[in-house]
């Protein structure tokens, strides 16, 4: 028996991929909130907090065009690293950052004026060695093609030619004619996503998809907030039955962190009050269970349950359903049962559904009971 975590990656439709990061855009972004002091010099602060929300619409456009038409542009890779690997998303999502961070706002604020964007550039190595840009030069004009499909207008460059030509004498001027205030919200969530996330940047991450308006927030977020918009897909009476038990345990004393290792998810962790603060990460590998979005199982519920014997009789008394889950347990799929890996160690996995509101009382009597005594109310 293999001991190893492996898992051959099976790479998902470009259309579930673009319905997957269509859930992650927030849906109710607020009118007025004051902005961390690194965006004072980037644009007025309502031009900005509008034009986050003109980006936010662009992408709802951008993920239907990627359902429609992203079978076209996103091409797969021949060994995809996971299940949502596509090159042409990583690329496209690097050239929005530069082009915003590196952009700078016309006197109008209506486009954003461009000279340098280094990942569509040639670039000389330590040695004196002329290396190719990281993004191909095939590769950028399609993107700025399937961008212009989207909405995007590119003046000073020819969109079929073969390469992209950038200088301080050809200049790309980038705007977006369905709502002149889109450039000044790309260049403030560019500039949060290059200087102001609290996680280190990965080019193979798309987090500017999403639409984070909360990293320019002068103010912290309260952490129900954004899980309201990580349920909002939801059916109404799921949301709401997964905002009580949040609140039922952050009232317990757990310490509720978001995090995007590979998925979205909250995970709940008992940490003693006397214990410095824990990045999100260890927090992760302290929980005791999470709420969980993937492109593996969708919207989940997973309890790392490690005390079922001492509380056996109550068991007893769940479900059938429930206590199968429960006896099955959790741990690596190869060393429990030899079977291929499915991240069973993640937890035992309730699907965030309607029919989780049947076993709603009984799913908090068995967090309950994974609850130390002293911390239960």
């Amino acid at each position: 028996m293999s001991t190893h975590h492996e898992e051959t990656v099976t790479l998902k439709p470009i259309g579930e991929v673009a319905r997957f990061q269509r859930n992650l855009i927030p849906a109710n972004i607020p009118g007025t909130y004051a902005l961390k002091p690194a965006l004072e010099n980037v644009a007025g602060e309502e031009n900005i907090r509008s034009g986050i929300i003109a980006f936010r619409d662009f992408l709802y456009v951008f993920c239907d065009r990627l359902v429609s038409d992203g079978p076209v542009y996103a091409k797969p890779p021949q060994k995809p690293g996971g299940m949502a690997d596509y090159p042409f998303l990583h690329n496209i999502t690097n050239m929005l950052v530069e082009i915003g961070y590196h952009g700078k706002l016309a006197e109008r604020g209506d486009s954003l004026l461009v000279t340098e964007m280094p990942s569509c550039a040639p670039s000389i190595d330590g040695k004196g060695k002329k290396k190719a840009p990281k993004i191909s030069y095939s590769s950028q004009m399609e993107c700025l093609r399937f961008l212009a499909l989207c909405g995007f207008a590119f003046t000073g460059i020819d969109l079929d030619a073969k390469a992209l030509i950038l200088s301080e004498t050809q200049l790309l001027e980038v705007s977006y004619p369905e709502n002149p205030l889109l450039p000044a919200g790309l260049k403030a969530l560019s500039v949060a996503d290059m200087e102001l996330r609290p996680t280190r940047r990965y080019w193979n991450d798309n987090h500017l998809l999403q639409c984070d308006y909360r990293l320019i927030k002068a103010d912290d977020t309260d952490m129900l907030d954004v899980l309201k918009d990580f349920l909002h897909p939801l059916p109404k009476k799921v949301q709401e039955f997964a905002l009580q038990l949040h609140r039922r345990y952050v009232d317990m004393g757990m310490t509720c962190s978001k995090s995007l290792l590979g998925e979205v998810s909250f995970s709940y962790a008992y940490i003693r009050k006397n214990r410095k603060a824990l990045p999100p990460r260890e927090l992760y590998a302290q929980r005791v269970w999470e709420f969980s979005y993937s492109l593996r199982n969708g919207y989940c519920l997973f309890v790392r349950a490690k005390k079922t014997e001492a509380y056996a009789d109550v068991i007893e008394t769940f479900p059938v359903v429930l206590q199968e889950k429960i006896a099955k347990g959790y741990g690596c799929d190869r060393k429990l049962r030899n079977e291929r890996c499915q991240h069973g160690c993640q937890g035992i996995r309730i699907p965030l559904d309607d029919a989780i509101l049947a076993i709603g009382r009984d799913m908090e009597r068995w967090l309950d009971n994974e609850t130390p005594s002293s911390w239960r109310r």
